[in-house]
């Protein structure tokens, strides 16, 4: 059986396929272009790369967000489409965490997206997700997330909301991980997955909705 991954909640997007719990390929959907653009046909190529038609797909596992509102929109309204279509089961998982995920095990993650507005999307974990998190995904000030966790020097900050605030995060004492920590990969997500297959498991796929964490800025007026 095959397992997809999708998460297009930042600037940078992902796809990947998993065959028995092996990731088979995986890709990144440019920033360039719009990631209504770009999933379906990347979706496609990364099954013709593994030799399978859409059939093929058993599961899907989705970043649910937080992030970007119409970008959390595409990955779950996609992953939705797909799973009515080829009865497939669904997996979701915060974005955040599939952040976290990336950084390793043992070390205690802050995972960081830009919310703009003066604030950050962020979560934090003390044992690698999908533990539960010890700050759940909110929308907050960059000082209301260090004052949480301090001291700050106890964690690592991970996502592009830490790249963006590193300057202010190294201050605090916190260490920001590399850039290749900076945005969501699908293959965090299929590692969530693996690690605790009923974490993520939605049971009416129907009814699902991601997590925005905050209104839209149409919603808010602005």
């Amino acid at each position: 059986m095959l397992t997809l991954a999708l998460d297009t909640s930042t600037r940078v997007g992902g796809v990947a396929l998993a065959r028995d719990g092996t990731l088979v390929a995986e890709t990144s959907l440019s920033a360039r272009a719009t990631h209504s653009e770009t999933v379906l046909p990347e979706v496609d190529g990364l099954l013709d790369r593994a030799g399978e038609g859409p059939d093929a797909v058993g599961r899907v596992v989705v970043g649910s967000g937080p992030g970007s509102f119409t970008g959390v929109r595409i990955a779950a309204s996609l992953a939705k489409g797909l799973c009515a279509a080829l009865d497939a089961e669904l997996h979701a998982f915060s974005s955040l965490a599939a952040v976290a995920a990336q950084a390793g095990t043992g070390e205690r993650v802050c995972a960081l997206f830009d919310a703009r507005r003066d604030e950050v999307y962020a979560a934090a974990w003390g044992a690698p997700p999908p533990a539960p998190p010890v700050l759940p995904p909110s929308a907050l000030p960059l000082e209301e997330v260090l004052r949480a966790l301090e001291p700050a020097a106890d964690w690592r900050f991970a996502g592009e909301g830490a790249r963006l605030h590193r300057k202010r995060i190294e201050e605090a004492g916190g260490r920001v991980l590399p850039r290749t920590h900076d945005h969501p990969r699908a293959a965090g997500l299929l590692e969530l997955l693996r690690r605790e297959p009923e974490a993520g498991r939605v049971a009416d796929r129907r009814t699902w909705e991601p997590t925005y964490d905050r209104a839209s800025g149409a919603e808010r007026g602005v």
